[in-house]
């Protein structure tokens, strides 16, 4: 009996295409031209150039060498019209092949790296590679490459005067360039389809097509923009100087009515140069920014984002020309306060619950070892004892049953989901085989294999369709595959969240730390943290690993509190140091216990949970007890017994991929825009790291206090 579970019928997914923003350019007008042959050249409407130049009427004679700016958005259409006629033009041509190559398949290389090395598509190498239909790619495998006559582009028929090629510099994101040049991040795609859909990573040196920035376009042009400025009370010349960073003397020059009355008086409109921002300041450590959305209006914005619209204006004088969705804002980084934000962009308080889009009927793929071959399901009492011996299966009953409860909620709310669900066996050879079985285009998630071996292999595979992996219990891995989602927080990101949660914490606490040999390094990282910490080593031998009881009593304050972290792996020196912690707590010497990793040493039997609570032992964790008890019920409902803790983590991370999927069908979009997600006792914050995959960044800090175990403060 194969364990295989289909929930509803198969989802029709589309895609919509990208829109272009509205892009400008600049022109300095030459003698006897006029608003009318001005748009004729530039192919755009007469009443967009005056929108755009609000100091000019239709009536005026147009002085020589004035800068107009001219709205590019049907001039970008027509070249991108252009460019996709030539495509087509050369996609006809090279219907046939002229001969062939040979390429040697070499170690991590995937159908869809192949195909974009030698300029073909993947059905095309499939064509001409039959056994790539039935068989993966394997190392070694020779492959014949289509090659196809050269189609040379007319140079003239497309104007690539308007772009510029512009090379990433350290820090910058794709939102900080966005913002330099004035255009949205659908524009940028739009000239730059190289760019990655799953990530938003730039690389420091990536060279991109940009459009030149207004007023660039005529040659060895420099031209200064002005503003007008209402001088407050008690401003004087100085302070403007300095503000502005021009003279006092050019001040007035600009501004003779300064001189005609006197001074400067308050009340005053002047004219001041308008502050430029060096182009390699407009970074990640100078700004954040923020995308601006459909419906958005100035009030709401200023309002969610704690800034008043003069503020905003300073930093974005496109704004000016009015609010449009798309456009990219910044912000000084001190404005962060309240504000969620991931990879320097500023992310929208989104009610996921409230944001389903019944359109969306996401695809699912679950791939899990239940072990069916191995279980004889007419035997309970054999059953039984199977899946108690067998991690792999208990891990896997407990996060599908806890899954099987979600997909039952999200229908709730009107979301239909396609489900396929597999038992790999614990076996490569089935995973394998399952997946030359099935086709992954319109799959939206993969979750699972449990196994690293295998989980690589299918992230490979879907990588070709850009489809995400959802591994949920490993936290990383020796692989880089940008289509991976590492669902539990790796141990670094625990003890930084450990770390970080006493430097906000500490006052005057006398820190020491306990390690064993093995545990060395953490016992450095924690003193370079905290300089004044002191560290008392285990004593190890052969048969048994000691603490110094006389060097650790020497340690001891009784001034103040004693932290003590407790760091090991081995649960016989948890144990003995939590009694002898336990021990030394008393009237006069106050002992805290903590750790940056509470491993499973820290859970064994022998540990006494009476210790660990006088100690009010504290620690990081990927999870807390489930006080959803609507969960609770409907799982017992179902199953007959409460949740265990991989159930809890079904149900969370199935259910967090499904809102996330009702809110936009692209998980690489949506992990990008949405912020901390939290359910019944899991909490995700999914972070991209370069291209090495996305990894979830959030946990608890909890601890033990009168015999119970308690969140200590919630992330921030």
């Amino acid at each position: 009996m194969s364990i295989r579970f289909l929930i509803t019928t198969a989802a029709i997914i589309l895609f919509s295409c990208q829109a272009m923003a509205q892009q400008f350019s600049s022109h300095a007008v030459k003698t006897g031209e006029t608003v009318y042959s001005i748009a004729r050249q530039y192919k755009v409407n007469p009443t967009d150039i005056l929108k755009y130049n609000k100091e000019i009427t239709e009536a005026d004679v147009l002085q020589p060498n004035t800068i107009l700016v001219i709205p590019l958005g049907a001039k970008m259409q027509s070249v991108q019209d252009s460019i996709a006629l030539q495509k087509k033009k050369l996609e006809e041509e090279q219907a046939t092949p002229i001969s062939f190559g040979t390429h040697k398949v070499k170690k991590r290389e995937t159908i869809f790296s192949i195909a974009q090395r030698y300029n073909v598509s993947e059905e095309e190498l499939k064509r001409y590679n039959t056994q790539l239909y039935a068989r993966q790619l394997k190392k070694g495998m020779r492959l014949k490459i289509p090659e196809y006559p050269k189609i040379e582009v007319a140079s003239d028929s497309v104007n690539f005067d308007d772009f510029e090629t512009y090379t990433v510099l350290p820090k910058e994101t794709r939102w900080s360039i966005a913002n330099k040049y004035g255009i949205t991040i659908d524009s940028m795609l739009t000239l730059n389809p190289d760019l990655s859909v799953t990530t938003s990573y730039l690389a420091e040196g990536q060279q991109l097509k940009l459009p030149k920035i207004a007023g660039s376009s005529v040659e060895e042009q420099d031209v200064q923009l002005y503003i007008s400025y209402t001088v407050p009370p008690k401003k004087t010349l100085y302070s403007l100087s300095q503000e502005y960073k021009i003279s006092s003397q050019d001040i007035v020059r600009l501004n003779p009515e300064i001189g005609e009355r006197g001074g400067l008086k308050e009340g005053m409109v002047i004219r001041l140069p308008e502050m430029k921002i060096p182009e390699n300041e407009i970074n990640t450590d100078n700004y954040i920014f923020y995308e601006v959305k459909p419906k958005q209006t100035v009030y709401s914005l200023t309002r969610n984002l704690g800034i008043d619209y003069k503020q905003l204006l300073d930093l974005n004088p496109d704004l000016s020309r009015g609010l449009k969705s798309g456009m990219v804002l910044k912000l000084p980084k001190e404005k962060t306060g309240n504000l969620e934000v991931k990879n320097a962009l500023i992310l929208d308080k989104i009610n996921l619950l409230d944001s389903v889009n019944s359109v969306n009927k996401p695809k699912l793929i679950y791939l899990l070892p239940f072990r069916t071959d191995k279980i004889n399901l007419s035997d309970v009492e054999s059953a039984t004892d199977a899946i108690s011996r067998s991690n792999a299966i208990s891990y896997s009953l407990g996060l599908y049953s806890g899954a099987l409860i979600a997909l039952d909620s999200i229908s709730d709310l009107g979301i239909s989901v396609d489900v396929k669900t597999f038992d790999t066996q614990l076996n490569p050879d089935k995973t394998r085989q399952i997946l030359q079985g099935e086709d992954l285009e319109g799959v939206n998630a993969i979750i699972g294999p449990l196994q690293l071996n295998s989980l690589k292999e299918v992230a490979i595979s879907a990588a070709n369709a850009e489809v995400p992996v959802i591994a949920p219990l490993a936290s990383t891995s020796d692989f880089e595959l940008e289509n991976v989602f590492f669902s539990i927080p790796s141990d670094q990101i625990l003890r930084d969240r450990m770390l970080g949660f006493i430097e906000e914490t500490i006052t005057d606490e006398n820190i020491i730390v306990i390690t064993d040999a093995k545990n060395k390094a953490v016992s450095e990282q924690i003193k370079e943290k905290f300089p004044v910490a002191q560290s008392v080593e285990l004593q190890e031998d052969e048969e048994n690993i000691s603490l110094d009881l006389e060097v650790f009593a020497g340690l001891l304050s009784l001034e103040t509190e004693n932290w003590v972290f407790v760091e090991t792996d081995n649960f016989k020196v948890v144990s003995s140091v939590s009694s002898i912690l336990n021990s030394s707590n008393s009237d006069t010497t106050k002992v805290r216990m903590f750790t940056t990793n509470k491993n499973k040493a820290f859970e064994n039997d022998v540990i006494s949970g009476a210790h660990l609570s006088n100690l009010n032992f504290t620690y990081p964790s990927v999870y807390k007890e489930s006080n959803n008890n609507a969960f609770a019920r409907r799982y017992r409902r179902r199953f007959g017994a409460d949740p265990d803790r991989y159930a809890v983590r079904g149900f969370d991370l199935t259910f967090d991929l499904l809102l996330k999927l009702a809110y936009k069908l692209n998980l690489f979009e949506a992990s990008n825009i949405v912020g901390i997600t939290e359910y019944c006792g899991n909490k995700f914050d999914y972070n991209n790291e370069l291209s090495s995959g996305y990894y979830n960044k959030a946990s608890y800090i909890m601890m033990y206090e009168e015999m119970r175990i308690t969140q200590v403060k919630p992330e921030q």
